[in-house]
């Protein structure tokens, strides 16, 4: 320590945060804008766009060697916040409450049988094919 009084602390460089928040931007419109280039190419495509900017978001993370300050915080707040996405889900349970009401059962059934039903059919087309490519090698 210094007999004047002072920190040897290294100097507080400020957040850009409007930086972080355009590279985020920026790497979902890129990702979005490829997708929907590559669709009207190959229009039978459908993969998320977010995706595909979340994965240059990675490329970009690496090549740069982990995300700076800013970039750090921005996220960081982003994902402390994102249950806040979830309130208009909860707006509308309570907004058709008198209709979850009167068929709740009813739709809470549909959707057992309808799961059930799903996985009864993916297992039997499992079977199926495991039982067609068991055939073929023989």
């Amino acid at each position: 320590m210094s007999g004047d009084g002072e920190s040897s602390a290294p100097p507080v460089t400020p957040l850009n945060l409007p930086r972080a928040i355009l590279a985020l931007l920026l790497c979902q419109l890129t990702g979005e804008t490829t997708i929907l280039a590559i669709r009207a190419y190959y229009p039978e495509i459908a993969f998320p766009g977010p995706v595909v900017g979340m994965a240059l978001m990675f490329v970009l993370l690496v090549w740069l060697r982990g995300p700076d300050a800013g970039l750090d915080a921005t996220s960081g707040a982003i994902l402390r916040n994102l249950s806040l996405l979830f309130v208009p889900a909860a707006v509308g349970i309570v907004q058709y409450g008198p209709v979850l009401r009167e068929f709740g059962v009813t739709l809470a059934l549909a959707l057992i049988a309808s799961t059930v039903l799903t996985l009864l059919v993916t297992v039997g087309v499992f079977l199926l094919v495991a039982r067609l490519q068991g055939e073929d090698r023989e």
